[in-house]
């Protein structure tokens, strides 16, 4: 079934659209032939993102001025979505860092990262799924980090990350486990794990990006992300030369899954030591 708007085009919403990697999507998306709805809390740079999309490629893009941390405000966008007929991609692109120690990182903060980079990509993802898997069609993209591999790494020289890794390596696992079930839907899902991109992300963290290797364009990101949802490419890592590195990832979790599954006894290094005599 097709999916079109009013004005005959495919609607994208996209969250964080006001800066970085979400204004990507948009320009690109709408050079494409999308409306959009541009979500973000940053009304100015929404509506001058939303007119230069009118202008430059004659696109309906839509502004809602909404912090994803609110729940009255999440709820707001997940009705729109829920309603939203015409809607053929959902980008999950709003998130933050909060590169501090777990010890004494503010609760507050804390909720945010969850907020977020779990409920509302969850929620979100609940509210498009219905229509698109009643159209047959559509596609949503989860933007994730290689932060979520990084769990067995130091902090040193990577950041202190916990709540923020943990959250994204929620968004690779969420996005690989809902892919299984929407197999034969129409229905196309995707994680990005991108490295440094060149964006505001780090320089709102109070890093210095001088001091940093060369990070990878938005507009090059972009390019992957959407290059491989056309692909049917499920976990997409702009960066990674040799796709195949990933699904050995894959493979090792599975053999470990399976060996549980298998043999479900306690492993013989955690049984005490049996007395002699």
């Amino acid at each position: 079934m097709a999916i079109s708007s009013a004005s005959g085009r495919p609607r994208a919403l996209i969250t964080g659209a006001s800066s970085g990697i979400g204004t990507e999507f948009a320009k690109r998306l709408a050079r494409e032939g999308h409306d959009l709805i541009l979500v973000a809390r940053r009304r100015d740079r929404l509506e001058g993102l939303a007119e230069q999309l009118r202008r430059d490629s004659g696109a309906q893009a839509d502004v809602m001025c909404a912090d994803l941390t609110d729940p009255e405000a999440l709820a707001k966008v997940e009705a729109r979505v829920t309603g939203d007929d015409a809607l053929a991609l959902l980008v999950n692109n709003a998130g933050f860092g909060s590169y501090k120690p777990f010890a004494s990182i503010d609760p507050s903060g804390i909720d945010d990262l969850i907020d977020i980079h779990v409920r509302a990509v969850t929620r979100l993802t609940r509210a498009a799924l219905p229509g698109m898997i009643r159209r047959g069609a559509g596609g949503i993209i989860n933007i994730s980090s290689v932060y979520a591999l990084s769990g067995t790494l130091p902090p040193n020289p990577l950041p202190h990350r916990a709540t923020y890794a943990g959250t994204k390596a929620f968004m690779l696992a969420f996005t690989q486990a809902l892919a299984g079930e929407l197999s034969g839907t129409g229905v196309k899902v995707q994680v990005c794990l991108p490295g440094r991109i060149k964006t505001e992300f780090h320089t709102s963290q109070g890093i210095d990006i001088t001091a940093l290797p060369p990070m990878m364009s938005a507009d090059d990101f972009v390019t992957a992300s959407l290059a491989g949802l056309m692909e049917n490419e499920l976990v997409c890592v702009p960066a990674l030369a040799d796709a195949a590195m990933f699904d050995r990832v894959g493979e090792a979790q599975v053999a470990v899954l399976r060996a549980t599954h298998l043999q479900p006894v306690l492993a013989e290094r955690y049984r005490p030591p049996t007395r002699e005599g």
